[in-house]
C-alpha cells in the first residue's frame, strides 16, 4: 500500500505562487500577508522505471480542418460585440468587477433575454432562492425556463447539469463553490483552481456554455491565482463606480474574438441597459462652453467614440505642484505637460494640474494626445474651443502632432453626430464624405493653439 504523506505549504491569494514557508510579504508579486496555509497529500511511490505509451499521433496542421464555432445570442448587442459575436458553445467565461456593479444583475437579465427555447440554470452559492426571486420581480423577469439552484458543491452541481442538460449555466461565484478534491475551505488558491477545472470538463463534455463570476480584489484584477484566468476561454471586467451610471464591459482574455471592443450600459432602475450611442451619451452634458473642456474621439476595437476631457489649471500655493489623472495615464499626463512647456511655452511648473475623462471612460490609446494638450492650453490662456470642434492627433516628444488609425472611421462619427469642425495631423490622409466639416490640419502643438488663439 503506498505511503501518503502530509504536506505543508503557503499559496498566495493574488498570485497562486507557493512557498514551503511563510513570510509576510510574497517574493513573487510583492504583496503583504496574502500567503496562506494549505496541506496537501502527496502519495510516496517506488521509483519505477517505464515508457509511456501514446495511442494519439501528431497530425499536420495542413491536414486539419477548422472547427465551426456555434454561438447563441446573449440577447445584449452589447455583450454580443464583447464576446466577438455571441456565447460560444461548451466556452467557459469568467465574469469579474466590484461589489454592487451589476454582474449579477446582467447575467440574469441575459438569462432572461436569451432565446425562450433555452433553459438556463442559475446556481448561486451566496444567495437563496428567494433572493434571486426578489431582484427578478424587480427586473421584470418571469420566465419559465430560468431555474434556480442553491448549492456550493461542484460535484453537486456537476450532477444538476448533467441530469437537467441546460443551454445555459451561470455560477455566482466561484469563490464560493468547494469541491471533495481539494482539503481547504472554499475560497482558497486550491478550492478556486480544482473548482474550475471540474466546472470546465462539465462545460466541454457537455458543450454547454458556464459563466462564472469572479470576485475582484483592491487593485482591480480577479481574486485568486493568475491560472484561474488562463483555465477560462474569456475574461470579463465590468468597469464602472457604482455611484454613477455607466458601467463598460471589456475583455481581457478571447479564444473566440478580439480583446479591443468594448460595450457601454446603463444602470436604471429596472436594470441594465444598452447604449447603443456611446459617443451621444459621453458629450450629451457637454452644453456650456468654458476653457479647459474639449471633445476627442478614442478608438474601441471597430467602434470609435467621442469623449469629453475637461482640465483645470491653477496656481498652486506649495513648492510642489500635484498632478492628477482620472480615466488617464498619469504618467503620460506628465508627460504632455512637459511638451507644452518645453515647445509651446506655457509654463506650469508652479500650477497644480488636474485631468478628468467624463463619463469613465478611459484613454487607452494616444490618439487623445492632442486633445489633452489644447485641454491644458486652454485652460492656461483661458480661450474656448467650442463644442463642435472635435480634437484627433498623437502628440510626440518633438511637439509633432503624429497620424492615428481609422481617421475615417473617427471623423465620419464625428460628422454624423454634427460636428463642424475637426483638428487633425496635417499628414493624415482623409478619404470619407464630411460634407461642409471644416478640417484644421496642424503639424505642431504650436499651430494647433495659435489657431485658437
Amino acid at each position: 500500500m503506498a505511503e501518503v504523506k502530509i504536506k505543508t505549504q503557503y499559496i498566495c491569494s493574488e498570485c497562486g505562487a507557493t512557498f514551503m514557508k511563510w513570510s509576510g510579504k510574497c517574493q513573487s508579486c510583492g504583496t503583504w500577508n496574502s500567503l496562506s496555509e494549505e496541506t496537501v497529500e502527496q502519495t510516496a511511490k517506488g521509483k519505477k522505471s517505464y515508457s509511456p505509451v501514446s495511442n494519439t499521433e501528431p497530425t499536420s496542421l495542413s491536414q486539419l480542418t477548422a472547427g465551426t464555432e456555434i454561438r447563441y445570442h446573449s440577447g445584449f448587442d452589447e455583450l454580443n460585440r464583447v464576446l466577438g459575436g455571441g456565447i460560444v458553445k461548451g466556452s467557459l467565461i469568467l465574469l469579474g468587477g466590484d461589489p454592487g456593479i451589476g454582474k449579477s444583475t446582467l447575467l440574469l437579465q441575459m438569462c432572461g433575454r436569451i432565446n425562450k427555447a433555452f433553459k438556463a440554470l442559475y446556481i448561486s452559492g451566496e444567495e437563496s432562492a428567494g433572493q434571486i426571486k426578489l431582484r427578478a420581480d424587480r427586473l421584470g423577469i418571469n420566465s419559465e425556463n430560468i431555474y434556480i439552484l442553491s448549492e456550493t458543491n461542484a460535484e453537486s452541481i456537476v450532477a444538476a447539469i448533467e441530469k437537467m442538460k441546460p443551454s445555459l449555466v451561470i455560477v455566482d461565484s466561484i469563490q464560493t463553490i468547494y469541491t471533495e478534491n481539494a482539503s481547504t475551505s472554499a475560497g482558497s488558491v486550491s478550492q478556486i483552481k480544482e473548482s474550475a477545472a471540474v466546472l470546465m470538463r462539465c462545460a466541454k463534455t457537455n458543450e454547454i456554455p458556464v459563466f462564472l463570476v469572479g470576485h475582484v480584489t483592491k487593485e482591480g484584477n480577479i481574486a485568486g491565482p493568475k491560472v484561474l484566468e488562463h483555465t477560462v476561454d474569456v475574461v470579463l471586467y465590468f468597469e464602472g463606480d457604482e455611484k454613477t451610471q455607466y458601467r463598460i464591459l471589456r475583455s481581457a482574455k478571447n479564444r473566440f474574438g478580439t480583446t479591443s471592443e468594448i460595450g457601454v450600459f446603463e444602470m436604471r432602475s429596472d436594470g441594465l441597459g444598452e447604449i447603443k450611442n456611446p459617443s451621444a451619451e459621453f458629450i450629451s452634458d457637454s452644453q456650456s462652453e468654458v476653457s479647459g473642456t474639449v471633445i476627442g474621439c478614442l478608438f474601441e476595437g471597430s467602434r470609435p467614440i467621442l469623449c469629453e476631457l475637461q482640465s483645470l489649471v491653477s496656481k498652486s500655493p506649495f513648492p510642489s505642484p500635484r498632478r492628477m489623472a482620472i480615466g488617464a495615464d498619469y504618467g503620460r499626463l506628465c508627460m504632455l505637460i512637459a511638451v507644452l512647456e518645453k515647445r509651446a511655452g506655457l509654463l506650469l511648473y508652479d500650477n497644480d494640474v488636474y485631468l478628468n475623462v467624463a463619463g469613465g471612460l478611459s484613454l487607452n490609446e494616444t490618439s487623445a494626445d492632442l486633445a489633452v494638450i489644447l485641454s491644458l492650453a486652454s485652460c492656461v490662456k483661458d480661450f474656448v474651443i467650442g463644442n463642435d470642434t472635435v480634437i484627433i492627433g498623437e502628440v510626440g516628444l518633438s511637439g509633432e502632432v503624429r497620424g492615428v488609425s481609422n481617421i475615417d472611421v473617427r471623423l465620419s462619427e464625428a460628422y454624423r453626430l454634427g460636428f463642424k469642425k475637426a483638428v487633425v495631423p496635417a499628414k493624415c490622409k482623409i478619404t470619407a464624405t464630411l460634407g461642409d466639416m471644416e478640417i484644421i490640419r496642424v503639424r505642431n502643438v504650436r499651430e494647433a493653439i495659435r489657431f485658437f488663439l
